[in-house]
């Protein structure tokens, strides 16, 4: 009895070194994994420009796939999610009964619902186009925003600096404070064909990091989702350039400002908008050319507005009846309606009735194809056309005017006179406020020889980050926030060499 009860003790003891062996080779292997995958995750994440380049160049030789791992896995981490807080205003009754054409965005996962009186919440995609923090993504994502935080694929959180953004194309331009990001590589979008593969990265309805596949389904769609009208006229109050890339990819509301990507990993569009009556995905899902993308925010970065070109005609798609009517031998082109007065158009020798085959050499056949053309060049650009007049094909070089009639680049930097303090105003550029490591700032072109601004030492050129604490970063702001001041005041800012400066002073009425 007492041998068998030794013998059992010695069983059970050899068991459990033999399971505390096993326990601790499995946790040894857990831990090299583990380390393992960190180690490959930092090095994704600290990938030189040429070793990102290199990857997706070897995308190129994968040939017929049968699956998109390798895309997927280099286009991923270049996606952010963009959460954003927007504070309540007060509406006109004008605008309360408007439509937003964006509506259908503010489903689930995009809109969170909150109190009349508080701040709204409201979420989107995003994508890196640089291992130094830009970011692109969509202007109604951000409009209106008085927060911007970006959440990268690793669950890193910034707040996002807004450079600029435009209305027209419904893009904006962001940047986070961070060095080795991974980014996307901007594909060519003239060159997309339909019915090759695309896929769709972004945060929709509330998941993060969702990749969908479908194909190129047309070019060159025109929604009317952009543009503004009078609300009384009815008279259109801007100009936007729609020539959206449609895809069968499923798109839900959160994907907005996500990526479009080819086969081989290229970014070729931006995640716009869904055609549904419902708010969510029913089969068609339309993206901004990447492009068109690329020239808004090479604008945006050099000058902080986008610089368009315009031409300067009401034009219209050729179909049967408008060719029968015109009698045009061939059913193809945008028709030239009417010339505007002085344009760059009728300066270049355009007629009205001319059938506009191709800009530059690239053929187009609708309306929103030579908008987004032409789209693509500032004012004082050359371009060249190629028009059926009288039944023969004629080339025409245009040079290319503002909105205004002009042909110079305008940059956004404005000098404005302040009463009160008899002094020179003017904003700052995108450059300047790089340099000096802060996100807002204007600057005081001249202090005026009477003005208060003189007797408290501020010097000409300094910069004011606040005023009594609230930042400003216009202006207008910071006209507004001294013309309507009493009594002591405390200017904080950048001193022209750099260093911090304090100056207080009272004003009077």
């Amino acid at each position: 009895m007492e041998q068998n009860l030794s013998e059992g003790k010695k069983i059970v003891n050899e068991n459990m070194k033999n399971y505390l062996k096993l326990f601790f080779v499995a946790s040894l292997g857990g831990l090299v994994a583990l380390g393992i995958n960190r180690f490959f995750i930092k090095e994704n994440v600290n990938q030189t420009e040429e070793q990102r380049l290199a990857r997706f160049a070897s995308l190129k030789d994968l040939g017929n796939r049968t699956d998109f791992v390798e895309v997927s896995e280099l286009v991923t981490p270049t996606v952010v999610f963009i959460k954003t807080v927007i504070e309540p205003k007060q509406e006109s009754k004008e605008e309360q009964q408007q439509v937003n054409p964006f509506d259908f965005f503010n489903g689930p996962g995009f809109n969170f619902p909150q109190t009349p009186r508080g701040p709204q919440m409201a979420q989107g995609s995003g994508v890196i186009i640089s291992q130094d923090g830009y970011i692109v993504t969509n202007n109604h994502v951000v409009e209106g925003a008085t927060k911007i935080k970006v959440v990268l694929n690793d669950k890193r959180e910034y707040d996002a600096e807004l450079l600029g953004r435009d209305k027209n194309t419904d893009l904006a331009l962001l940047r986070i404070e961070e060095k080795n990001l991974p980014f996307a590589l901007i594909g060519n979008s003239d060159e997309v064909k339909v019915g090759q593969w695309a896929l769709a990265f972004g945060n929709p309805l509330g998941l993060t990091s969702t990749v969908t596949l479908g194909i190129i389904s047309a070019k060159g769609r025109n929604l009317n989702l952009v543009g503004e009208r009078d609300p009384r006229t009815g008279a259109p109050t801007s100009y936007p350039i729609e020539s959206f890339i449609q895809t069968d990819a499923a798109v839900n509301p959160g994907n907005s400002g996500g990526a479009l990507v080819s086969a081989d990993g290229k970014l070729i569009g931006i995640n716009t908008a869904i055609e549904s009556q419902t708010g969510s995905y029913s089969g068609y899902s339309f993206a901004i050319p990447s492009n068109l993308m690329k020239k808004v925010i090479e604008d945006l970065t050099k000058y902080g507005k986008v610089q368009r070109g315009i031409l300067g005609v009401e034009i219209r798609d050729v179909n049967s009846d408008l060719a029968d009517k015109e009698g045009l031998k061939d059913v193809r082109g945008v028709f030239v309606g009417k010339v505007h007065s002085n344009s760059a158009a009728e300066v270049a020798g355009v007629k009205e009735k001319d059938v506009i085959i191709s800009i530059d050499d690239i053929k187009v056949n609708s309306s929103p194809e030579l908008q987004e053309q032409v789209g693509k060049h500032n004012p004082g650009d050359k371009v060249k056309l190629l028009v059926i007049r009288d039944g023969k094909e004629k080339s025409i070089d245009v040079i290319l005017k503002s909105l205004e009639g002009k042909t110079e680049i305008v940059r956004t930097e404005k000098v404005e006179s302040n009463k009160v303090l008899d002094s020179e105003f003017e904003s700052l550029t995108r450059d300047e406020r790089l340099k000096l490591h802060i996100t807002n700032g204007v600057r005081i072109k001249k202090v005026g020889e009477k003005s208060i601004l003189k007797k408290a030492g501020v010097p000409n050129g300094f910069i004011v980050i606040s005023v009594d604490k609230k930042p400003v970063s216009s202006v207008s702001e910071i006209k507004s926030s001294l013309e309507d001041k009493k009594g002591g005041t405390l200017l904080e800012g950048v001193n022209p060499d750099g260093s911090k400066g304090y100056y207080g002073f009272g004003i009077d009425k």
